[in-house]
């Protein structure tokens, strides 16, 4: 959430929606990059294409402007601002209403090409009507859907099941997702714990993944719940989040991964080292992984991602950085020096 508005994830029908722990920027003056973060590497005769998706859950937080933004950013250009620097976001207002159709083809021209927006499924399908005689509202979720895909910028669309809906509804879910177009990329997060029991319930479910060719989103809370909350915010957000087991599973050719982390990003640290390896090797293996930083404050989301991708390029060192920050750029020349 984005402080100091504590209920800020709660926005119905528009996009939801400083700190200074910024001592990672590593740029050179003059060089401009493609956002991030897309690179094409040669070994001997051998091209190897490594696509990753790295964002945060949101683009719209005030209190990015003067870092992520420039300090006098309107609204109307924080999404092209946030493009120029990261190239997906999740759409999670989404899930608590849908946007016009005029909205869904602002979003999609102002963002740059290459952007991807994951939106999450509506809650009216998923919570309310949980996957049955939801057609309408499919219908409608679908055409938001199609007009982001029409200049290629819908990246996996993810449902994210009610923390109630048990494996005993397989045949629901298995229903609905077969029902789905195949030519929009899908994803799924489930969050009870029945479906994590590594056994019959979680290997039937990823073998309905890797059937349709669906990912499974890979959610990771352990950083917030490593310790008990330092702030009000830490607080809400632990109260709010699953603790669902830890997996690095993967079902298709977009591994999902969602990152809870702490307002504290020092602390974060040893989770960024873990995932940044598997990552890594995702990437190794041709696969095109979404990366989402959270944190309980999103004033530190785009930090956040930051310091991933500086260590994924430990691992990756072809990686391109990710382009200056807007807001960063917009500082008094004095000022940009005074950070190092």
């Amino acid at each position: 959430m984005c402080r100091p508005q504590l209920a800020g994830w709660a926005v119905v029908a528009r996009w939801a929606v400083v700190a200074r722990w910024a001592v990672v920027a590593r740029w050179a003056d003059g060089i401009r990059r493609m956002p991030a973060t897309f690179c094409k590497c040669h070994n001997g005769r051998k091209s190897v294409e490594r696509e990753l998706y790295l964002g945060c859950p949101v683009w719209a937080c005030e209190h990015w402007k003067g870092t992520l933004f420039t300090s006098r950013a309107p609204r109307s250009e924080w999404l092209r601002q946030y493009s120029s620097v990261f190239n997906t976001v999740e759409g999670n207002s989404t899930f608590y209403a849908l946007p016009s159709i005029e909205t869904a083809r602002r979003w999609r021209d102002e963002a740059r090409t290459g952007f991807q927006f994951a939106l999450k499924f509506p809650r009216s399908i998923t919570h309310d009507r949980r996957l049955e005689r939801a057609d309408r509202e499919t219908a409608a979720f679908l055409e938001i859907a199609d007009v982001l895909d029409s200049q290629r910028k819908l990246g996996p669309t993810f449902i994210q099941l009610p923390p109630d809906f048990s494996p005993q509804s397989f045949e629901v879910l298995e229903r609905y997702l077969k029902s789905l177009p195949t030519h929009f990329p899908w994803a799924v997060e489930v969050r009870h714990w029945d479906w994590y029991d590594e056994g019959p319930n979680e290997w039937k479910l990823d073998e309905l993944l890797r059937e349709l060719r669906m990912d499974k989103v890979l959610f990771d809370s352990r950083p917030l719940f490593s310790k008990p909350p330092a702030d009000e915010i830490e607080k809400i957000s632990q109260s709010r989040k699953p603790r669902t087991p830890h997996r690095t599973t993967v079902t298709s050719q977009h591994p999902f991964l969602r990152l809870v982390g702490r307002n504290h990003l020092p602390d974060v640290e040893p989770w960024i080292n873990e995932w940044a390896d598997v990552v890594a090797g995702w990437l190794r293996d041709g696969k095109r992984p979404f990366v989402f930083t959270h944190a309980p404050d999103d004033t530190f989301a785009p930090e956040f991602a930051r310091m991933f991708l500086i260590r994924l390029r430990a691992c990756l060192p072809e990686l391109p950085d990710l382009p200056r920050w807007p807001g960063e750029s917009d500082r008094p020349r004095f000022e940009q020096r005074s950070l190092f």
